[in-house]
């Protein structure tokens, strides 16, 4: 069992039809379930994931993230004063994006063991708190 932070397109290809990188993030959810892996994301996922449902009127997507982002299978880790610190030192690093650094700063607040995106340059990068950066694409479950 491990500690897997999602990123937010991982939900998208998820819940939505991406073709392959849904195919592949199906693989991935399932084996993650056989393991019993705890699952974490950020609440800027769950806003993120928002905007395109509010944009276009699509309250049926909109709700599936809401209700289905949250306890018991996901925990959401809000952005807040315990994690400005991570978020400060990783953005010492301006090639990470300040939506990138939240989100690993959310991971690294939790102790996570696996970050997942689907930003292969972050796979690069060594952020302390979290133990492996992947993307979808090269993580081995």
């Amino acid at each position: 069992m491990s500690r897997i932070f999602l990123d937010t397109n991982l939900f998208i290809y998820f819940y939505e039809d991406c073709g392959e990188p849904t195919r592949r993030t199906q693989e991935l959810f399932a084996r993650m379930n056989a393991r019993k892996d705890e699952i974490y994301t950020s609440s800027l996922t769950l806003g993120e994931l928002l905007v395109k449902p509010i944009e276009k009127g699509n309250e049926r997507l909109a709700r599936l993230y809401e209700s289905q982002l949250g306890p018991p299978a996901i925990t959401i880790i809000p952005f807040d004063r315990a994690c400005v610190s991570n978020f400060a030192r990783i953005r010492q690093d301006r090639s990470i994006k300040a939506p990138d650094a939240i989100q690993l700063a959310c991971a690294a607040q939790a102790r996570c063991d696996l970050f997942l995106t689907n930003d292969d340059r972050l796979s690069r990068k060594i952020i302390a708190g979290i133990q492996f950066i992947a993307s979808v694409e090269r993580a081995f479950l």
